[in-house]
């Protein structure tokens, strides 16, 4: 119709505006400008043409023509509620957040129902970090318009940020019910859920998302990892099959995580771990290179971890972190987690010469930061696992970055310089499948040697364990429990007459899951065992009462490692070729009991029985290990502590020499 009109009357200005609009709604901002722009040669003082050209100019990504567009219609109508609207959406493109929420105040004081100035505005204050006054004016959209699904969805992407993950998930809700097919309403509120642990409801969620959106990245392996954590193990190899065809794709099913427990493969791997990073969190150069530093009198080391509480990382770091030199050392932690009133938290804080939370600052900030901190080594804590902050790292927040123990795999990532490990974990011909160069310490795990265990000697009455059995146990997490592990246990147990396996109790579906393999492996269900949660005390005490402590493969175990052999409990492990799968054989090495290391399944198992059967050679292992116990570097936390301070010193003579990082061999002390 607006073209008919043009043919006649070709300098018609009101068709030339309008066409030009449905240019801009058809995503034809080009001839959408150049109409408008005639429009406004004949009649050159109307607010609505000029902001119309700053929307095309904004449909552009020209903004700041666009901001001065959209000034001049504004000066012309200054209660022009659409122009503020859209000034702030091209501020927000700038980055310019406070001038964005300025020009969405505008809007609403203009009209007050305005219900996307609201949501936008809404969007803003949470990229400003103020979630609570984000949730209060996504809450002002609703009122006005109590179907708007992004607003329901935005406020409960802020309430997960304020851990107010019960009505985050009630948010969610609320979008998925006017809009049942938002595959990211069911994906977050999976997250959410995953958040409470609510593993089972957070599947539901998942699988919901994964058939709106089969294509939702990293998913599959997410999904795959939760089953696990449930010992639900229906399809598995056809799910592993399926996973390992994506990866060998390059297709985005799986991050790194997941594949530690599933895979025994250095150089899988590796590729899982660059995909996630490369796609996630390459190398970004947002921030200038940084001036090389000069040397000081004390090496600032940072800490940057999700885990400063009751955790496996902070119980094995925290004796090494009081220890550390501090004439020569000045240690920085840099904290991103929950909150903690527990001891161990204080503990921490008070072992650090700074302790700075940094929940609320972006990855940017933090980085700068740290550089203006003078941080001469950054140490990444947390890897690639739950509330990690890659980002941080990949903007070098340091000119020196390390990964260490709570990560037990390569990162992928060329800014990180170092990993710490030691010869049995990562042995020479190993290298090839590690990105960051290997700093060999004698022993790779830090302990705490004033760890307490507690007095009290339980019974196996009260364990609900038959009064004559032989107890195996393994308290490692149960999505560390495969089939194959499970398997050799099932044949262990049939081989050895009044065994039990006493478990580590994660969520009572995996007992049952559990239960009905045990059944369907021919072992009687009541032979496996669940251990209640526990005082960390009573737990260690709680070893004492098992015989052996039989390891997962391919994830080892770590942390539980080192409980069982402080509590006086001998472990048999498998190892493989995989950080993941040597880290029990390191520990036990470290603690001078290689014969404990066992590198086949029909090894392991052997072995187990033989333990079990032969009680004087079980004996004689137990008495070696009580001597041993504070006799070998395992549990010696100072020497632990003085070799890491030699792997931070040759790092940073290294840097200071203008050397690039080298693989790096530590002498014991």
């Amino acid at each position: 119709m607006y073209e008919d009109i043009l043919t006649t009357d070709k300098n018609h200005a009101d068709a030339l505006h309008l066409l030009g609009v449905i240019y801009i709604q058809t995503n034809n901002p080009q001839p959408a400008l150049e109409l408008i722009d005639r429009a406004i040669a004949i009649m050159p003082g109307n607010a609505a043409f000029i902001c119309n050209r700053a929307t095309a100019l904004k449909e552009l990504k020209k903004y700041e023509a666009a901001v001065a567009s959209y000034d001049a219609a504004i000066a012309i109508q200054p209660d022009y509620a659409d122009a503020h609207f859209n000034r702030g959406d091209a501020l927000q493109k700038l980055d310019r957040l406070q001038a964005a929420l300025d020009s969405y105040d505008c809007a609403i004081r203009i009209n007050p129902h305005f219900a996307v100035a609201h949501f936008c505005r809404g969007n803003v204050l949470q990229k400003l970090g103020l979630f609570d006054a984000a949730v209060a004016s996504y809450d002002c959209a609703i009122r006005i318009k109590p179907d708007y699904v992004d607003a329901y969805f935005n406020r409960g992407l802020v309430l997960r940020e304020l851990v107010q993950l019960e009505a985050a998930i009630e948010s969610y809700d609320r979008a998925i019910a006017v809009q049942p097919n938002h595959a990211h309403a069911w994906l977050n509120r999976g997250n959410a859920q995953m958040d409470l642990q609510q593993i089972e409801l957070a599947i539901v969620s998942y699988e919901h998302a994964v058939a709106l959106k089969p294509d939702f990245e990293y998913l599959p392996g997410m999904l795959f990892h939760l089953r696990m954590k449930l010992c639900d193990w229906t399809g598995f190899n056809e799910n592993l099959a399926a996973l390992l065809a994506g990866i060998a794709s390059n297709e985005k099913v799986c991050v790194g995580f997941p594949v530690l427990s599933l895979v025994e493969s250095p150089a899988l791997q590796r590729k899982v771990a660059q995909l996630w990073i490369n796609d996630q969190y390459p190398t970004n150069r947002s921030l200038e290179e940084a001036p090389s530093k000069k040397k000081s009198d004390k090496i600032r080391v940072g800490y940057f971890s999700a885990d400063f509480r009751f955790h496996p990382v902070s119980i094995l770091l925290a004796g090494s972190i009081e220890l550390h030199n501090r004439d020569q050392f000045e240690l920085i932690a840099f904290s991103f987690g929950p909150p903690s009133e527990h001891l161990l938290r204080k503990r921490l804080e008070a072992a650090f010469d700074e302790f700075i939370d940094i929940r609320k600052q972006s990855d940017e900030e933090v980085a700068l930061l740290a550089r203006a901190m003078n941080i001469d080594i950054a140490v990444d804590l947390s890897g690639a696992t739950a509330g990690a902050r890659v980002g941080i790292f990949a903007r070098r927040a340091a000119p020196i970055q390390v990964c260490y123990l709570g990560y037990l795999g390569t990162m992928g990532a060329d800014y990180f310089d170092y990993l710490i490990a030691d010869k049995v974990i990562v042995p020479a011909a190993a290298q090839q499948h590690y990105s960051e160069k290997i700093v060999y310490l004698p022993s790779f795990q830090a302990n705490d040697s004033t760890r307490l265990i507690s007095d009290r000697i339980f019974t196996k009455q009260e364990l609900g364990l038959p009064d004559d059995s032989f107890v195996f146990c393994c308290f490692n997490n149960n999505y560390k429990i495969i089939p194959t592990v499970f398997d050799g246990w099932m044949r262990i147990l049939q081989a050895v007459e009044n065994s039990v396996l006493l478990l580590y109790l994660d969520y009572p579906t995996a007992q049952l899951n559990l239960k009905k393999q045990a059944q369907a492996r021919g072992v009687d269900p009541s032979r496996l065992i669940f251990g209640e949660h526990l005082q960390a005390r009573d737990y260690l005490a709680r070893y004492r009462i098992a015989d052996l402590f039989l390891d997962t493969f391919p994830y080892n175990a770590g942390t539980t490692a080192s409980d069982a052999l402080w509590a006086g409990l001998p472990l048999l492990t498998l190892a493989g070729e995989t950080f993941a799968s040597r880290v029990a054989a390191s520990v036990l090495t470290a603690i001078d009991l290689p014969e404990l290391i066992t590198h086949t399944q029909a090894d392991y198992e052997a072995l187990a029985i033989a333990l079990a059967t032969h009680p004087a050679t079980l004996k004689n292992i137990k008495a070696k290990l009580a001597a041993n116990r504070l006799t070998t570097p395992l549990f010696n936390t100072m020497a632990f502590t003085r070799t890491i301070e030699n792997a931070f010193t040759q790092m940073y003579e290294r840097y200071h020499a203008g050397l690039k990082p080298d693989h790096i061999h530590v002498d014991p002390c």
